[in-house]
């Protein structure tokens, strides 16, 4: 596991090649898909997600954002809320399904065969329509099953 200390002064130490990086750096290396831990040069606290964050908040203010107010928004409302537990899982099971659809998308493109565009989109659309509903359902099924209150029908009160 590649290790990058951070220092009080904010500064980004990588271990591996014994020298101070960049967030811009340490983006790319999430772009190559590296694997690298983030911590506090002092107390070995890992700060990972605050920098991969921060990272994001950088490139949110710069350009056209992803996430928008609403978004945003909406995670915020999950804290403490007692499904919570499930949004993490739940987003990253929505986004592995969306970079699936893509990668199918690529792959499709590719081998066309005698398709027309359009007929391949539908056929593409309705697949990840399938896809998207079956993870719903799962994502659906796990939550009533987790909370008391809905667990053999009952109603809390």
């Amino acid at each position: 596991m590649r290790t990058i200390k951070k220092y009080p002064n904010r500064r980004l130490y990588d271990t591996e090649i014994s020298s101070y990086i960049t967030l811009e750096e340490v983006r790319q290396l999430v772009l190559d898909n590296e694997t690298f831990e983030v911590r506090d040069a002092k107390s070995g606290e890992d700060l990972t997600r605050s920098v991969l964050l921060q990272i994001i908040s950088e490139h949110e203010e710069k350009g056209q954002p992803m996430l928008s107010p609403q978004l945003l928004s909406q995670i915020i409302r999950f804290y403490g809320d007692s499904l919570q537990g499930f949004m993490g899982p739940y987003l990253e099971r929505s986004l592995q399904v969306f970079l699936d659809q893509q990668q199918q998308f690529r792959t499709q493109l590719n081998t066309m065969l005698g398709q027309t565009p359009w007929s391949m989109l539908n056929e593409l659309t309705e697949r990840n329509m399938e896809a998207w509903k079956s993870m719903q359902r799962g994502l659906l099924d796990t939550a009533t099953q987790a909370n008391p209150a809905t667990r053999g029908g009952k109603k809390p009160g």
